[in-house]
């Protein structure tokens, strides 16, 4: 018995002293991790060296530390132009290093990360143009993130496949929650111009999995409007809500006679908040706002609000058409200075009526007034140029009209490239100052509680509700500044934002007013082009904008606040 009690005492010993003996070396080597770059380098080597096997054992200890991983996408969209819109849970984080889309045959391409941000539902997204040898596959499944210091990704096969990606039409895109209905977003549905399916027609459908399956539908309600891609529905009834969801319900259109299955969806229904007791109704409305679609036009940006502000926007609302310049830093700029700027990521393609559709239902309770009008587009009155400076109350003279009234109409005029050869340095203001004779089509103020409930609109202008109307403004103008250097007319190219009209290089439409006259259907630089559209000189907001933004260098030259 005692033989056997010492032999467990000397096992016991043993053993305390080889764990002793690890943990020793083990914490020496932790602190030689912490220890400051200013020790001797002898010290360093002798830590490098005495302890071998410990440094091994940090080595594992520290690969058990979670590290930030590429986001999962929720799903995946292919758009136009081969190129992958993938949507990834709202709280996802800016990257802290380059991220790749992983196709399934083990291409890759460069991820470009956008959106997120503005509360827990705003949508993030990464986007990924489709390599060469993708485009041949079928079926196109979903690609998957990975950082630039991720283990690669084996080949895809069976089961461990993605998803298939969704094509871009049909489909819901975006959905919002008023206090009274919600407010859809679809491609597919209504794809004529003025051709739009009756509201009897829709059923809006909420699932827990995007509506995949009978099963997983929650509730659906009859649509209530029908127009452009724009759909309206009362909220799922109190009952189907009662019952906690693992993530939120996605909400689609179901289109009769079968009113199955319902198309796809990626947009997410978010039940309307309900603000805190004496929020509501203390917070004045601002009287006008600006709301614009913009693609890769940071550089334009500054100029535009600053301008715009002086003279009586109280707020900006941009719509980023999947930029891939600096907009965010130029936004975030503008609101260090105190403006109030806010970004919305939009990288639907060919939304630009349904864009502004969002921004007018959306901003209905923080504004009276919205100016539809894009980043060189510049509202102005010669009779401003008689002022010392700019005045908030100079556009406000301009919605100062009968409650009757639901939208102020203003007339263009069209600006060319007025010689320039390149992006003029004080803004387009200076740089672009010969027109042409006549006047173009308006641009438009909207009293947003006089949008009719559909939210139909032309870009240029708004459907009114019953008992409003539209009148047009005299004194102003809306300086547009449209034909600009090629480098950056060139660019519209690209795609066209506005759902109806014909993409630069789509060979149809070739006299309508949405074309350019003496422009062909590709990318190529007309002769002459630096001199065309132009009839009149007009430097009249130029000399203005010096005035009022303006100071004189030591070398004779306006330098403009914007610059």
């Amino acid at each position: 018995m005692r033989r056997r009690l010492t032999t467990l005492l000397f096992a016991v010993t043993v053993s305390v002293l080889a764990l002793s003996s690890f943990f020793v070396h083990l914490s020496g080597d932790l602190l030689l991790l912490r220890r400051p770059r200013a020790a001797s380098s002898a010290a360093a080597i002798v830590g490098r060296s005495a302890y071998p096997r410990s440094s091994h054992a940090v080595r594992e200890i520290l690969q058990l530390v979670p590290r930030r991983r590429a986001p999962t996408p929720d799903a995946a969209v292919l758009l136009p132009d081969w190129e992958a819109l993938l949507l990834l849970p709202p709280s996802s984080a800016a990257a802290a290093e380059p991220l790749s889309c992983v196709f399934d045959n083990g291409a890759t391409s460069p991820a470009r990360l956008g959106g997120g941000g503005g509360g827990s539902a705003a949508a993030a997204f990464a986007s990924c143009v489709l390599p060469l040898s993708v485009r041949r596959l079928r079926p196109f499944y979903s690609p998957r993130l990975i950082g630039s210091s991720d283990a690669p990704i084996p080949r895809s096969e069976g089961s461990d496949r993605s998803a298939e990606m969704i094509r871009w039409s049909p489909l819901v895109y975006d959905a919002i929650s008023t206090p009274d209905d919600i407010v859809v977003f679809a491609k597919g549905v209504n794809t004529r111009q003025g051709a739009n399916r009756p509201a009897a027609d829709l059923l809006c459908v909420f699932s827990d999995s995007g509506g995949a399956s009978s099963s997983a539908v929650v509730a659906a309600v009859a649509a209530t409007s029908s127009a452009q891609e724009v759909f309206r529905c009362p909220h799922p009834p109190p009952e189907a809500l009662s019952r906690t969801f693992s993530s939120p319900l996605r909400i689609s259109l179901a289109i009769a006679p079968d009113f199955s299955p319902a198309i796809p969806s990626v947009a997410n229904y978010h039940p309307p908040r309900v603000p805190p007791r004496g929020e509501l109704g203390n917070t004045p409305r601002s009287l006008i706002c600006a709301c614009t679609m913009v693609y890769n036009a940071a550089k334009f940006l500054r100029e535009w609000v600053a301008y715009h502000a002086a003279v009586g926007v109280d707020r900006f609302y941009v719509y980023d058409n999947a930029s891939d310049d600096d907009l965010v830093p130029a936004v975030d700029r503008l609101v260090s200075e105190g403006f109030n700027v806010s970004a919305r990521y939009w990288p639907w393609p060919k939304a630009q009526e349904a864009g502004f559709s969002h921004c007018a239902a959306v901003s209905r309770a923080e504004c009276e007034w919205m100016a539809f009008i894009d980043v060189d587009e510049f509202v102005f009155s010669p009779n401003w140029a008689g002022s010392a400076r700019p005045a908030r109350s100079m556009l406000g003279s301009v919605v100062s009209v009968p409650p009757s009234v639901g939208q102020v109409s203003i007339d263009c005029h069209v600006f060319g490239p007025s010689g320039q050869t390149a992006h003029p340095k004080g803004g387009v203001t200076q740089g672009y100052t010969c027109r042409q004779l006549a006047e173009e089509r308006h641009k438009s103020f909207i009293r947003l509680d006089a949008v009719d409930r559909s939210l139909v609109n032309s870009v240029h202008h708004f459907g009114l509700k019953e008992g409003f109307r539209t009148v047009k403004a005299r004194s102003v103008r809306v300086n547009h500044y449209k034909y600009q250097v090629w480098d950056e007319f060139k660019l519209k190219f690209r795609r066209r934002a506005s759902t109806y009209v014909a993409d630069w290089t789509n060979t149809v439409n070739a006299g309508s007013r949405d074309r350019t006259p003496g422009l062909g259907f590709e990318a190529v630089e007309p002769a002459g082009w630096s001199q065309k559209f132009c009839e009149v000189n007009d430097t009249r907001l130029k000399d203005t904008n010096q005035k009022w933004f303006g100071a004189v260098g030591p070398s004779g030259e306006y330098r403009m606040a914007w610059e």
